[in-house]
């Protein structure tokens, strides 16, 4: 190892180079640097999502299930007229995103309130026309006489028309829509509210 540089400049001990004039004092091996490796991409996990049920539909078993378990639920409680057919729609909802666990949007409920409605109509159109055949619509009829401002004989008239064959059908298409458009709508609201994922 030496002591004096070529430029002559005492070096400090175990000097690579001159402090004076730069020159190397020794041979310096380089050092290969290592290989670097790029980071290793973060690749996040794939999140399992829930398998979409069919849609509600008179194929999917377990829409036809629930809108006929509801259906004969509003039948059953038709002491409560319109509140009963906007109820099974709500609850035709929430129990279809409960058994299935999928999401519901608001056009799944329609869907699904639109079962149910088809499937209570028939049992509320058999629930009426026994009520408009029996003695029961002259009971409704004297209770109508009896609210002021209401003229008898057009109230007659009236009981008397939803009794024949045309003032029936006009009676059922009324209460189709009324059932179909309630249970629609509870439905829908069901959906809004209990669909979320």
């Amino acid at each position: 190892m030496n002591e004096i540089c070529s430029c002559g400049t005492q070096l400090v001990p175990d000097a690579l180079f001159c402090h004076k004039c730069g020159k190397a004092q020794r041979d310096i091996a380089a050092v290969e640097p290592e290989p670097v490796t790029p980071p290793a991409q973060f690749v996040p996990p794939e999140t399992p999502h829930p398998a979409r049920v069919a849609p509600p539909s008179f194929r999917n078993p377990v829409a036809l299930k629930i809108a006929l378990m509801l259906a004969f639920g509003a039948t059953v409680l038709m002491f409560l007229p319109l509140l009963n057919w906007l109820a099974a729609g709500f609850f035709a909802a929430f129990f279809y995103r409960r058994k299935t666990g999928s999401f519901l949007a608001v056009g799944d409920g329609v869907r699904l309130g639109w079962m149910t409605g088809v499937l209570t109509f028939p049992m509320a159109a058999v629930e009426q026309t026994m009520v408009m055949m029996s003695g029961r619509l002259g009971n409704v009829e004297e209770q109508m006489k009896s609210l002021p401002g209401q003229d008898p004989q057009m109230v007659h008239q009236m009981a008397q028309f939803f009794q024949t064959g045309p003032g029936l059908v006009l009676m059922l298409s009324i209460l189709f829509v009324f059932v179909t458009l309630l249970t629609i709508a509870g439905a829908a609201i069901g959906a809004k509210l209990v669909g979320r994922e």
